[in-house]
Parts: structure tokens; sequence; C-alpha cells
């Protein structure tokens, strides 16, 4: 069922209030809208400019259900949201609908939906219990990387294995553990597309992306020559994935550029760190665009509005050096309202267009 767009001052709810959950809710309120969050944490970086927060479990049925009733149109901001307590959203309220959640969520089940659509992921073997992590490792070769089925981002939930002998004695945790072959890459590159309500689909630019420590570190345009010649390709997979889900909103697929052509890596069933450039650096940022389709609203022009863009992560205690970050002309600075800096955490971004 589709939803009818929303007229200006009803309320679009997000499951999860951190960094993108704001910047989902800013771009909403620019074009008229109310946000309510919901997420389990009380210090929410999203609820700071919305409208209304619950700060509930997921679990907490009646709460998720007031939630619901309070809502037109309700969004996720990240991909591990449980999926049982959605049941209480109806007639295409939720979009992205929890078939993107049920394949994003499991990697394994990831690798095997995209395979089957004729995507090449890297070599993987599923490992459910721990007498078979020796021969997933021997079948797929070493050196590999070793992760966590499901609850992993930014490098977490994964570990390498250098060798055979590295994985002696590892534990396989309930939700099991997909060992990876090892990727020989030229460079990293993501395909990010908004699809409508009504099934039309459009692309940004796809950047380059740069990782260090498993964490997005940068995204740039142009990419190199290696990468936009295996963007077609990247983006027709993409795209089927988008039309086999029903896809609503901002969904971002993750590749390596390879001598034999893009490889597979990951799939984010939402708006992501490298569209982050989109918000200076396209007629329509990528949060812009996923409010227009959750709102039923025709899509905006994502052309880019430079040839070159770079987008650069704040990680941990240098975020909060803004005189050096601000002495910049050309930087367009964006804090997540986080108080705590971390190592490893993502801090906030900085943008350069042009």
């Amino acid at each position: 069922m589709t939803l009818p767009s929303l007229p200006p001052g009803a309320t679009i709810g997000i499951l999860g209030g951190g960094q993108l959950g704001r910047m989902i809710a800013m771009a909403a309120a620019q074009l008229g809208y109310r946000c309510h969050i919901y997420a389990p944490e009380k210090d929410s970086v999203a609820a700071d400019v919305a409208a209304k927060f619950t700060c509930a479990s997921w679990h907490d049925r009646e709460a998720m259900q007031a939630f619901a009733q309070d809502c037109a149109a309700v969004t996720y901001e990240f991909e591990n949201v449980p999926v049982a307590p959605l049941s209480v959203f109806s007639g295409g309220q939720l979009a992205p609908g929890v078939a993107a959640l049920e394949v994003a969520q499991d990697r394994f089940r990831e690798k095997r939906f995209v395979e089957q659509l004729g995507g090449k992921p890297a070599p993987y073997a599923a490992i459910d219990h721990d007498s078979e992590v020796a021969d997933a490792v021997h079948k797929v070769g070493a050196p590999g990387i070793m992760k966590t089925r499901r609850d992993g981002y930014d490098g977490k939930g994964q570990w390498r294995i250098a060798s055979e002998g590295d994985a002696a004695g590892l534990r396989v945790p309930e939700s099991g553990l997909v060992y990876e072959g090892l990727v020989h890459f030229e460079a990293e590159f993501s395909v990010i597309l908004v699809r409508s309500r009504t099934g039309e689909v459009r692309f940004w630019e796809s950047p380059h992306n740069t990782h260090v420590g498993g964490i997005l570190s940068r995204s740039e345009l142009p990419a190199p020559a290696m990468v936009t010649g295996q963007v077609d390709e990247a983006r027709a997979l993409a795209r089927q994935v988008a039309d086999a889900l029903d896809y609503v909103g901002v969904m971002t697929c993750e590749f390596f550029a390879t001598t034999g052509g893009p490889v597979f890596n990951e799939m984010a069933p939402r708006v992501h760190n490298s569209g982050h450039w989109t918000i200076e650096g396209a007629i329509t940022s990528q949060f812009e665009n996923h409010v227009r389709a959750v709102a039923g609203l025709p899509l905006g022009d994502t052309a880019s509005l430079a040839k070159r863009v770079t987008m650069d992560n704040l990680i941990g205690a240098e975020a909060f050096d803004l005189p050096r970050h601000l002495s910049d002309p050309a930087a367009h600075l964006h804090l997540y309202g986080k108080a705590e800096a971390r190592d490893g955490r993502k801090m906030g971004h900085i943008t350069r267009v042009g």
C-alpha cells in the first residue's frame, strides 16, 4: 500500500537517536515536517533537534504503539533496529520496510541475497558452530576477515585472521560468524541511491572512500578512473537490490574496485556516512531526498554542484578544535552534538566543495 504524500506539519517518526537521525530531522524541518525520535538511549543527539522524543526499549510494545499512532510515516537511521517490534506499523507506514532490515542485519543472508541477484561478494563461508571454524578458514583461505553475522559496524565485530592457526580455539557466538577472504582491490567506493514510493530511482555520484581502522576517514569526488569505470555495473546491482526489496528511501551499497570488476562489500538500508558530502555538494542532499521519499514527495535532483568535493570525518577530540576548523574558509563544519569525545567515535565532519 502506498501512502499519500504527507502535508507540511505532519510528523515523521525516526527509529534511532544518533547523528543520522539528527540530520534527517533537520532536513525534515526544512520541508515543514515535525519529527518524533524513538530510541532506548536517554542521550540522543537526534532528539535535540526534534519536536518529540520517546525514550523506551525497542521491545516496549505500548510505547511503540503510541509512537506509531503519533507518526504519519516512520523511518530508521540504523540497520540494527529489532524487527519483531516493528509489526505495529502497517499500510506502508514504515519506510524502508522490514525486508531491508532482515537482509542487512545478517551478513551471511546479505551476501546470499546479493549473489542471487548476480552480484559478486568476497569469498565467504558461514560458521554456526565451533567445529566449523577450521574448515571455513581452510576452504576460503587465509588471510581473511572474521565477522559476526549480526550487530557489526565501523570496524566493530570483525578481526583479521592472518593464518589458519589464528582461528584455533575461536568460540562462535549464538548468532554465528562469517569468514571472508581478503579482496585485493584498487579502491573502495559506494553507490548511493534514493528510491521513491513509486519506484523511481536516482543516484548520486559515487565517491572514492578511504577507511582507517575500519572507520570511514574520507569520501572524495571525483573518484579515480578505476572506480568510474565500474560504477555502471555497481549501480545496476544496487538498483536490483532496491527493487527486490521494494525499497523506499536512501540506500547505500559499498564496493571494492578490483581488476575483475566491482566486488560487493555490504549494504546500508539508510542514509550513509559516505553521502554526507551531498549536503553542500549536491543539488539535493541524501537527507532531504530520504525525507522526500518517505513523505511521498517528488525526488530532488542528485547532480553534484562541483567537480571536486571532499568530506572528512572528525573522529574523537579533534572535532572540538573549532578555531582550526573554522579558519579554513572552504570548510563546512558539521558537529553532531555529542558531548563526550572518545577514540574512534564519529563527532562530526567537514565538507569542502570546489
